[in-house]
């Protein structure tokens, strides 16, 4: 068991897209900062089945169909409190807000592309966003 906690954990991060084009976000009650949906995968889970759990509890939204893979971010940086590994998935999503997980979110909000409040995201979310809103798949 030790030798699993030398090494990044793995999650995902979604970028939940409603059917009239705005984006999903939540705001985190640990920082207040806005910032992608998502979390790590669980034993025995694959990145689908994380995805669509992390969506459900975070923002009430269901899961319809992954729009694409946008990227993995792995930086050692990217998220202030483990080396973790998240794979960002685009998903066509559908249903009303919902915060299920009150211990990790205080708000939900869909934004038009224009209104993104992109410059100050939770983690490396500013970066993930930029990266999907250039058409980018990334590996970084």
């Amino acid at each position: 068991m030790g030798i699993i906690f030398r090494h990044p954990i793995t999650g995902t991060t979604i970028i939940p897209v409603l059917p009239d084009g705005r984006i999903v976000l939540i705001q985190r009650k640990d920082t207040g900062k806005w910032g992608l949906p998502g979390g790590i995968v669980d034993w025995g889970e694959d990145i689908l089945t994380t995805a669509k759990r992390e969506l459900k509890e975070e923002t009430g939204l269901d899961f319809l169909n992954v729009g694409r893979l946008v990227g993995v971010y792995s930086s050692m940086d990217r998220d202030p409190r483990i080396h973790s590994i998240s794979i960002l998935i685009e998903a066509e999503v559908t249903g009303d807000f919902a915060v299920e997980d009150t211990l990790e979110v205080i708000g939900i909000e869909a934004f038009s592309v224009d209104n993104l409040p992109l410059g100050n995201l939770s983690h490396d979310h500013d970066r993930q966003l930029k990266d999907y809103l250039q058409g980018l798949t990334v590996l970084a």
